[in-house]
């Protein structure tokens, strides 16, 4: 019997068949759905250049540049290019149109809005913002882009909000490049911790939610958190496993003479040495939600903690340790959320940031395919 006659093979197979019936109406719903945000392309020869550009990267194109969507088209490659890098038209009325979308079709009050830096692995120096610097999709320091995005998820499903393009301080500075690539003059180098505040003081308001995550990228950032308290947002952030916490709910080690002296206090602690040190019995199972190959469970637990960062001692937070079932990665998150929250609530939000990567991911390849 050939592997293809298995029939677990077969079944497979059968899956994978995808019938008239599957995708028949689909460039009609393409088309509906695009009638929202066309009218923000003010002159009709955008509308119509948008519209191409959008079929370009949702279609079956190797490559999604400029050049083979206005072959595709039998269109001549400048128009559209222009388009693309240097046309005239609002794209913050686009994106504004598509956060209003979200809010009608989406929020919910347990939403999680979720903070996902990306890099874009480039070849050459010329575009924007593009140096050596950490590239996530390849694991190490290389020549790319990095952008700043803001997504949303709720139990309606999950969709971009927002974005902006981090410039690295030295690219930031040098005018020669910021005048080839047109670069307002307002735009200037910026933490990316500092981005995602104003992307969300941008796109939050209105906006039913009830969560902020990201990686350890900006819960490692104190300003960050401190930040986010000032604006009474509840995060659930991932930090390092490096970060130093103080165990608030172990008791003070004795004075060296009894009643002489001032109280001493829990040392600091890495937190995945503090995690180690556990017993078995603290982990609690948690459901996150269910998938195609099954519910999909975590191990975790939580401690109210300090966190000491930079030489100095923050407010109390919750310390949340996440193991996923079946793997050895363990995730390290810092949270304000208050006693009332159940440790399974503060999982789940913080676990919709790796959907949001994964849906990152295929949009990049979806959108932009090779090159």
């Amino acid at each position: 019997m050939s592997l293809l006659d298995h029939p677990e093979a077969q079944a497979l197979l059968a899956d994978a068949v995808v019938t008239p019936d599957a995708v028949r109406g689909r460039d009609d719903r393409l088309t509906d759905f695009l009638q929202r945000y066309l009218p923000r392309f003010y002159r009709v020869e955008q509308r119509a250049t948008a519209a191409l550009v959008i079929r370009g990267r949702l279609g079956g194109l190797e490559r999604k540049t400029s050049e083979p969507i206005a072959i595709e088209a039998g269109l001549p490659r400048k128009p559209i290019q222009f388009f693309v890098g240097s046309g005239k038209w609002d794209d913050e009325a686009v994106m504004a149109e598509l956060r209003a979308h979200v809010r009608e079709e989406l929020a919910a009050p347990d939403g999680v809005v979720v903070i996902d830096p990306s890099a874009f692995p480039k070849k050459g120096t010329e575009s924007c913002g593009v140096a050596r610097q950490w590239c996530g999709r390849l694991g190490k320091v290389d020549n790319c882009q990095v952008g700043v995005f803001l997504a949303y998820a709720a139990g309606g499903g999950y969709a971009p909000l927002d974005r902006r393009l981090y410039l690295p301080e030295d690219w930031a500075g040098d005018v020669a490049r910021r005048d080839k690539c047109h670069v307002p003059p307002e735009v200037g180098f910026r933490e990316k911790w500092q981005i995602a505040l104003e992307l969300l003081d941008r796109s939050l308001p209105g906006l039913a939610h009830g969560w902020i995550t990201g990686d350890d990228e900006f819960g490692r950032a104190s300003a960050f958190r401190a930040a986010l308290r000032l604006r009474e947002e509840r995060y659930a952030l991932d930090v390092p496993c490096n970060t130093t916490v103080r165990d608030l709910e172990r008791r003070r080690p004795p004075r060296k003479r009894a009643g002489v002296g001032r109280k001493r206090e829990v040392p600091f602690r890495r937190a995945d040495a503090w995690a180690a040190d556990q017993p078995e019995s603290r982990w609690e199972r948690i459901e996150v939600r269910p998938e195609e190959k099954g519910p999909l469970r975590v191990d975790a637990m939580m401690v109210r903690v300090r966190a000491k960062q930079d030489g100095r001692i923050g407010p109390e937070e919750r310390l949340v340790v996440i193991r996923p079932v079946g793997e050895s990665r363990i995730d390290y998150a810092l949270t304000n959320a208050g006693p009332e929250v159940p440790l399974a609530d503060i999982v789940r939000a913080q676990r919709q940031r790796h959907r949001i990567e994964e849906m990152s991911g295929r949009l990049r390849g979806r959108l932009f395919g090779r090159g």
